[in-house]
């Protein structure tokens, strides 16, 4: 069997698939039509015939449908694309590290530290002249 002749046998089933499961949705949707149109077919090449001419028109339909999706697609902004840093904005809200209480008790201690530093400086001199 030649390439060409798997891939047309390929897409030929493809298409019979498409075209019976068309069927059988349009056969839930209208019962009797679908009885009138595939009761009298006895011979299964044309059955397989019309399911393939039924699947060949589904698949145009489909492409139709994806096409037109991806062209709409393709004329909305790409939320993804980057920024030129030109146009990019930063928003910002300035807010203190901590609040006045505990920058108030910081200094305090900082005091704290700085004369019990004193002090310790004073005794060794003390210790050291001693």
């Amino acid at each position: 069997m030649n390439p060409e002749t798997l891939t047309e046998t390929i897409q030929k089933g493809f298409r019979v698939t498409l075209g019976a499961t068309a069927s059988l949705v349009d056969a839930f949707r209208d019962p009797q039509a679908s009885q009138e149109k595939f009761g009298a077919i006895t011979d299964f090449d044309v059955l397989t015939q019309e399911l393939e001419a039924k699947g060949a028109v589904t698949e145009q339909e489909a492409r139709t449908v994806v096409d037109s999706v991806m062209s709409q697609m393709g004329q909305m902004p790409n939320p993804f694309a980057p920024t030129p840093a030109s146009e990019a904005t930063v928003d910002t809200d300035a807010s203190p590290v901590a609040d006045a209480s505990m920058q108030a008790e910081l200094d305090a201690l900082t005091q704290e530290l700085s004369t019990l530093r004193q002090e310790i400086e004073t005794m060794k001199a003390q210790q050291g002249n001693g």
